[in-house]
């Protein structure tokens, strides 16, 4: 079975994106990129929702391109309006059926980029197996929540950690 790996910067109060989606708030340079880079090589999927998707818009991603070009991505939105040549692929409903089927399929792990609520629906329904946090030395007060609407409390159990000179701090926790 295919890991579903939830690999994200996260502000120390538990947002990942400020107000208005603001990502400009992490550090973009340093180590902790370099090995983020390399772990992006490990996965063969990326699942995501819609804003998450469109923050790409920002960087210049034309709509329904990769972000990631040796992935295969899966966008999870009802509503995403995207060309009819795009090389994204939209899961308009039955949401955890069909990340149950991805895990079910052959290859190697899945990325799941974000965002908040639907990493805060998988979490809910034991699909993540692995967090993987970039915690920024930054508070943002508000914005988009690392895990949304949780419906229960889930238990996490550390893995590894490392500090780097820039402040940030990589850890990773299973789920339980």
């Amino acid at each position: 079975m295919r890991r579903i790996v939830y690999d994200v910067a996260v502000s120390r109060d538990g947002f990942i994106a400020g107000p208005n989606g603001d990502v400009s708030i992490f550090p973009h340079t340093g180590d902790h990129v370099d090995a983020y880079k390399e772990r992006l090589a490990s996965y063969s999927t990326v699942i995501m929702g819609r804003k998450t998707y469109e923050v790409g818009y920002q960087f210049g991603l034309p709509a329904g391109a990769k972000a990631y070009p040796h992935m295969r991505h899966l966008i999870f939105s009802k509503g995403i309006e995207l060309p009819a040549d795009a090389e994204v692929e939209v899961v308009r409903s039955d949401f955890v059926p069909r990340v149950k089927a991805l895990k079910e399929e052959q290859g190697g792990d899945i990325y799941l980029c974000g965002g908040g609520k639907f990493a805060g629906l998988l979490a809910s329904h034991k699909l993540i197996d692995l967090l993987r946090l970039k915690i920024a030395p930054v508070l943002c007060g508000a914005g988009t929540p690392l895990m949304d609407d949780l419906t229960s409390r889930i238990g996490l159990m550390a893995k590894s950690s490392k500090h780097y000179v820039n402040g940030v701090e990589y850890c990773e926790f299973t789920l339980q």
